[in-house]
């Protein structure tokens, strides 16, 4: 009898807890889940700031482009806990760090009507080929990037769509080395895979004030 209620009661922690995780994903009325979450907000601005904005805070400042001119921004990132290591992006470059996996990434365009960013993943790799003329391999490394994902800030409501693909895996478009081993094209690869070096996030902006993201925890 002990060993039955003793399953009986295990069934129904693990009911519950999946219960807990389904319902932290429900969607919500803005089409993000519900739910704990880390946000972040990547904000577009006309001027370059030149004061000293590293760490602290949940923001970075980007610049802002416009329609017709795109303005990029690279943000390097590092692995570990959620946090802005350099807010100062109008230089052209911001800092951010993340874990390597375990959540969703949501976004949302908000401010002015009309503008638009692209965001894409990014990471350099090392390729090998055979040079034609002394038949020996050469080594040269090239940055690759994800398709990314563009999001259009549009008149009304706007709500969140889910980006985790775009912005945390890349498909190689070549083979890559990674040591002795040669990685076929078509391969996903995922952020700070240890055969893809220094990955950044380029941020395109076109005239967008105001990119919400949001890492949500995985349902497990």
């Amino acid at each position: 009898m002990r060993s039955r209620f003793c399953l009986a009661a295990a069934v129904a922690v693990a009911t519950t807890a999946t219960a807990v995780a389904a319902a932290q994903q429900t969607t919500t009325g803005n089409g993000a889940p519900s739910g704990s979450h880390y946000n972040l907000n990547i904000i577009g601005v006309p001027n370059y700031k030149n004061q000293n904005m590293d760490g602290s805070g949940n923001v970075i400042f980007v610049a802002l482009g416009s329609n017709n001119t795109k303005a990029t921004t690279k943000i390097l990132l590092s692995p570990g806990d959620f946090s802005v290591l350099d807010k100062n992006g109008t230089d052209g470059t911001a800092s951010f760090q993340l874990p390597a996996g375990g959540y969703t990434v949501w976004v949302r365009p908000l401010g002015k009507p009309g503008g638009s960013s692209k965001t894409a993943l990014c990471g350099t790799v090392t390729i090998t080929t055979i040079d034609p003329v002394t038949g020996l391999p050469v080594t040269t490394t090239d940055v690759l990037c994800s398709l990314g994902h563009v999001a259009t800030r549009t008149k009304g409501k706007q709500s969140f769509t889910n980006v985790t693909s775009e912005l945390t895996t890349i498909t190689l478009t070549v083979d890559i080395t990674c040591g002795t081993t040669v990685i076929p094209a078509g391969t996903s690869v995922s952020l700070f895979d240890p055969c893809v070096q220094d990955f950044f996030w380029q941020y395109d902006n076109y005239g967008l004030k105001l990119l919400q993201v949001r890492f949500y925890p995985s349902p497990s």
